[in-house]
């Protein structure tokens, strides 16, 4: 049982940037890959990225590859998203997520542990 609230999400300009932040609670975090996903109104819940349990593999999109930067830190239960060069597509709510270590790391279903989700909203 993993517990996760979001937080760092608001208004930023195009071109600015952002860190969300992921804490988490409950047994063995240290355990479970960890994602970010978004979704905008309309959209599907899209994947963003992913972290292995040990921190040593990330996952990216090609829609943020480049921009945006997961991270953990273990010993603060805690996971972060460092979103830079910010687009108004990017506007959604981001999800984490929590999942067991050798799941599929892009796939919704996957993931068994979900926070309330922060907004971002990239505008001018």
């Amino acid at each position: 049982q993993v517990q996760l609230v979001e937080s760092g999400g608001g208004l930023v300009q195009p071109g600015g940037s952002l860190r969300l932040s992921c804490a988490a609670s409950g047994r063995t975090f240290s355990s479970y890959t960890m994602g970010w996903f978004r979704q905008a109104p309309g959209k599907e819940r899209e994947f963003v990225a992913a972290i292995s349990w040990n921190g040593g593999d990330t996952y990216y999109p090609h829609s943020v590859k480049g921009r945006f930067t997961i991270s953990r830190d273990n010993a603060k239960w805690t996971v972060y998203l460092q979103m830079n060069s910010l687009k108004p597509e990017d506007t959604a709510i981001y999800y984490c997520a929590a999942a067991r270590s050798g799941s599929n790391y892009d796939r919704v279903h996957e993931y068994a542990f979900w926070g309330q989700g922060t907004q971002v909203t990239v505008s001018s």
